[in-house]
């Protein structure tokens, strides 16, 4: 095999389709824009725009505000991820889970404002976890495993609104 004679393989290399090359071209004069007017410039274009119809976000009702300033940021940890851990000998099952065991343990990379439990894999080791949240399944699975879980998070009362 010689330099000259190295090739690509079949299909591999893609011809671009050359516009405005001259009318016999099939794709010459406007370049597969069409007419005149605003869409046949470059960078332009009413996004939305119906024709004059009232578009659609605004025919359609304004609804809801989710105030985000104040809503804490959470990890969420599945009992999955705990058990290989805890398998890989990185968590101590004895001694007490909370977020500053699960930043040592590597398995976080920072607290933030708390950890939420999930209850996603299975879990065989007994542990004692104190997280600020956690989903009923995962609390169920805990217990069944003879752990605890303390949950941080303050008791909502019954009138407030899920997080």
């Amino acid at each position: 095999m010689k330099l000259h004679e190295l090739a690509g393989n079949a299909g591999s290399r893609k011809v671009g389709k050359r516009i405005g090359r001259g009318i016999g071209s099939g794709k010459g004069k406007t370049g597969g824009r069409g007419g005149k007017g605003q869409t046949a410039r470059s960078g332009v274009r009413i996004k939305g725009f119906e024709g004059g119809q009232m578009p659609l976000h605004r025919r359609l009702p304004k609804r809801g505000f989710r105030n985000t300033s104040f809503a804490l940021k959470l990890n969420e940890i599945n009992l999955g991820r705990l058990q290989e851990a805890i398998d890989a000998g990185k968590l101590d099952a004895a001694g007490r889970i909370d977020a500053e065991a699960l930043v040592k343990a590597g398995i976080l990379r920072r607290a933030k404002d708390g950890v939420r439990l999930l209850g996603g894999g299975e879990l065989k080791a007994k542990i004692a976890i104190s997280v600020y949240g956690a989903s009923n399944s995962a609390v169920a699975a805990v217990e069944k495993a003879g752990g605890t879980v303390e949950i941080l998070a303050p008791k909502r009362e019954a009138g407030e609104a899920a997080a």
